[in-house]
């Protein structure tokens, strides 16, 4: 189990601290919905944890088999809709790997990526191509 304590700062900003580190990480509302946009927003943070998440599992079974991943980097563009309510719509994920890896390797990290953590906690109301 890992705590992560919430505080509510006023003006749509809050902070949060990681329990086991003690590291602190801000967020605020996006501009589009009444914030100043000035941190990562809670839905930014869901599109941060997808790409980290295939990043650090693919990592783990590209140490396991001895392929080198350093460098390897992924980005996420999120999209919204507010209709019937606000909400992530869809995060297009797209992963670049600084080394060429024979096809059976490339193979087994896109179903690692396809199958984190984060991944599979996503609602299938949100598109996630890769």
């Amino acid at each position: 189990m890992v705590e992560i304590r919430m505080r509510y700062e006023g003006d749509l900003h809050c902070v949060s601290v990681h329990g086991p580190s003690g590291t602190d990480l801000a967020t605020d509302a996006p501009v589009d919905n009444q914030g100043r946009g000035e941190s990562y927003s809670p839905t930014d943070l869901v599109a941060t944890a997808l790409g980290t998440c295939m990043l650090t599992t693919m990592g783990i079974v590209a140490r396991k088999n001895g392929w080198n991943m350093n460098g390897a980097s992924a980005s996420v563009e999120k999209s919204m809709v507010a209709d019937p309510v606000r909400r992530i719509a869809k995060l297009e994920v797209k992963v670049r790997m600084p080394e060429v890896l024979d096809e059976a390797a490339r193979k087994t990290l896109e179903q690692t990526a396809e199958t984190c953590p984060v991944q599979k906690s996503i609602s299938s109301a949100i598109q996630v191509p890769i």
